[in-house]
């Protein structure tokens, strides 16, 4: 039951990630009336909510893999997540919501590679959601 509990989770954390950072965020700008505040504040809501519902995923999911050693892909994979989620909940997000107060504020924005830097980790973080949901499911089906 343990091992199906985080097959969902990588797989729902997946799934977040691609409809919210890959699908709402682009598209919520092309939206009829949706000015440049508005959708920063709005941007700042979602992605808020989606990090505490990735924390909450991260913690279920390691409870369900422990005690895992760290010598296989799906260990690796399962470090490599962690530790991008850490990144952001803990250095990248903050500075892009202070960035986003910034240009809420009338502020105009600087140059910065911040929010390419969150794409990519996204797109690792989906990635490796995707290749370790599915290596779990084919252990899981030779296990039986």
């Amino acid at each position: 039951m343990k091992k199906l509990t985080a097959i969902f989770c990588l797989i729902f954390w997946a799934g977040l990630l691609a409809g919210i950072s890959f699908l709402e965020a682009p598209l919520k700008f092309q939206a009829p009336g949706i000015t440049i505040p508005l959708g920063l504040g709005i941007g700042q809501l979602v992605f808020q909510a989606l990090n505490k519902i990735e924390i909450i995923l991260l913690i279920i999911i390691l409870a369900c893999s422990l005690p895992a050693p760290l010598n296989n892909i799906r260990s690796i994979l399962l470090f490599t997540v962690t530790i991008l989620l850490l990144v952001d909940s803990f250095w990248l997000l903050p500075l892009l919501n202070a960035r986003a107060k910034f240009v809420l504020a009338g502020n105009a924005p600087t140059k910065s590679f911040h929010h390419i830097l969150y794409i990519i980790i996204d797109a690792v973080k989906f990635l490796s959601l995707i290749v370790l949901g599915f290596l779990n499911l084919k252990t899981l089906r030779h296990e039986k």
